[in-house]
């Protein structure tokens, strides 16, 4: 049975988590900045690396505590190297080398977005490869067909804006307050989904990609004309995301073989409207849906300590050197075809 640390620090969660091959968590704690970038509406770099940078190393002196065991009782080390906020992904990253140095245990460096692509394995042990995977976290918005570890083929992005984006610009708008995406979820529920006229980009369109800038556009004007309450227009941009996610998902369904299970994973994941029309979607297919607990959609240590754990189950592992590079930009599919508008992005 293998034990690993995994480390998360791309965005605005400090996270350390010790996960082993049974799939069982075995340790876990995550800090949230949600204090810190408040004041601003979005989440500061600058800050977040700092923030980073103060509590990660007894954080993972706490983790190992909790577990009772030591840096050498674990079969490797695993930090996101990329993609994400520099800053924060160097102070993860450089943190694990130091620690592998040390301990002479092995480093995993793990794409933070292979970590949300694979966390429905950690809790689904029946799901298999291979599955469609709409992946939706933070700038990223994404669907994917999952081949095996390392292999995923992108079949759609978003053409500018991601989902989360789009739920999070909707909040800032509306004075919600930060982090944007359970608030709109919150206050939807309040509001007559109908209520406000909205755009569905690019439904209809015969390709599946995704675009949001549009519906954010609207949002604003129809805020700003003082016509609609604000749980009217969360309530129906909610719906029209929804809607534009659903359509884009049938297109690139349709072209989509021998593949059996619709999984979504990432921080907007853990949207109850969302996975709700999602696994109509799969009902419509003849699909199985499944999707990560919301503890572990948003960013976490043990999706990142669980993509280390496929990984060092492959045949022919090898450890990453210490000199590899955190990275701002990591794409699943670096063979994918360039899309239009911002989804060089993905």
């Amino acid at each position: 049975m293998a034990l690993v640390l995994g480390i998360e620090s791309s965005c605005d969660e400090t996270a350390a988590a010790l996960v082993d091959s049974e799939r069982r968590i075995v340790a876990q704690r995550i800090a949230s900045q949600d204090e810190q970038h408040a004041p601003f509406g979005g989440v500061v770099p600058e800050i977040a690396a700092r923030a980073h940078a103060e509590r990660l190393a007894p954080m993972i002196a706490g983790v190992l505590e909790d577990a009772g065991v030591t840096l050498e009782d674990c079969d490797a080390i695993v930090a996101t190297a990329g993609p994400g906020l520099i800053g924060g992904v160097m102070v993860g990253l450089v943190s694990a080398k130091a620690l592998a140095m040390a301990s002479d245990v092995p480093l995993i460096a793990i794409n933070h977005l292979e970590g949300h692509a694979l966390s429905p394995r950690l809790a689904d042990e029946g799901l298999d490869f291979p599955y469609a995977l709409l992946l939706v976290s933070g700038g990223h918005c994404q669907i994917l067909r999952v081949d095996g570890v390392g292999r995923y083929r992108r079949l759609a992005t978003t053409i500018d804006d991601a989902l989360g984006e789009a739920f999070d610009k909707t909040a800032k708008i509306l004075g919600l307050g930060f982090p944007g995406g359970p608030a709109v979820e919150r206050i939807a529920k309040e509001g007559d989904a109908s209520a406000v006229p909205l755009p569905r980009p690019m439904v209809g369109s015969g390709e599946p990609h995704f675009s949001f800038a549009g519906l954010k556009s609207a949002v604003l004007r129809a805020h700003e004309s003082g016509r609609y309450e604000e749980a009217d227009i969360a309530a129906s941009f909610q719906q029209a995301a929804i809607d534009c996610v659903v359509d884009r998902l049938e297109v690139a369904l349709e072209g989509m073989q021998g593949v059996e299970t619709l999984v979504v994973a990432g921080g907007v994941a853990a949207n109850a409207s969302v996975r709700a029309a999602l696994e109509g979607v799969a009902g419509g297919h003849g699909m199985r849906f499944t999707a990560p607990p919301p503890r572990l959609c948003t960013d976490n240590a043990a999706m990142i300590a669980w993509a280390g754990i496929e990984r060092l189950s492959m045949e022919g592992f090898a450890p990453d050197p210490l000199e590899i590079s955190a990275r701002p930009r990591w794409p699943l599919d670096p063979d994918a075809e360039p899309v239009r508008g911002a989804g060089v992005k993905a």
